[in-house]
């Protein structure tokens, strides 16, 4: 079974050279244009990511993130979410990347079979990165005015925070 999964890769791709060439397509020069059409889109989505990436490296360098746990603990608390999962709250929906970090901390701190470290891991697979996945298909789009995907994606990320807190209260209850 491993050697089919070994050969599924370069299988596809001499399947795709080969229907190429019997189609008569100068398979090499549509891999350059291609190529070449991704480092387009990624000129333009480069100085958004850039900037996402710095801004959340800022937020928790200088310690908010820990201030926000302290002043939304009372609100969180009573919505059942743990008010140690602040930081993932905030970094999620900006970088998928820092928000694993938070989560990993988390776990770390926590343990991953704790109910902060459950609620963590539910929270990430429920939410999405917001604004780098408007950053990012936006701009390769083209698209300079959100208009309304931006409140309404927070609006799901909140959603998506509250039900995987809750969630995890009804199937792994303390």
């Amino acid at each position: 079974m491993s050697l089919f999964f070994d050969l599924t890769m370069p299988g596809m791709i001499a399947l795709i050279a080969l229907w190429g060439m019997v189609r008569r397509v100068d398979v090499y020069d549509a891999v350059v244009q291609g190529a070449s059409g991704g480092l387009g889109v990624l000129a333009r989505i480069a100085p958004p990511l850039i900037a996402l990436l710095t801004a959340v490296a800022m937020l928790r360098a200088s310690g908010f993130l820990e201030l926000c746990a302290r002043w939304a603990a009372p609100l969180l608390l009573r919505l059942g979410i743990p008010p140690e999962t602040v930081p993932l709250l905030l970094v999620r929906p900006i970088s998928g990347s820092a928000a694993l970090g938070v989560g990993a901390d988390l776990m770390a701190t926590y343990g991953p079979d704790s109910q902060i470290g459950r609620t963590a891991a539910v929270m990430m697979g429920s939410t999405e990165t917001t604004f780098y996945t408007i950053a990012v298909y936006f701009g390769a789009a083209g698209v300079k005015k959100t208009r309304y995907a931006i409140p309404a994606a927070l609006c799901a990320d909140c959603v998506g925070f509250f039900t995987a807190a809750l969630a995890v209260r009804l199937f792994f209850p303390a």
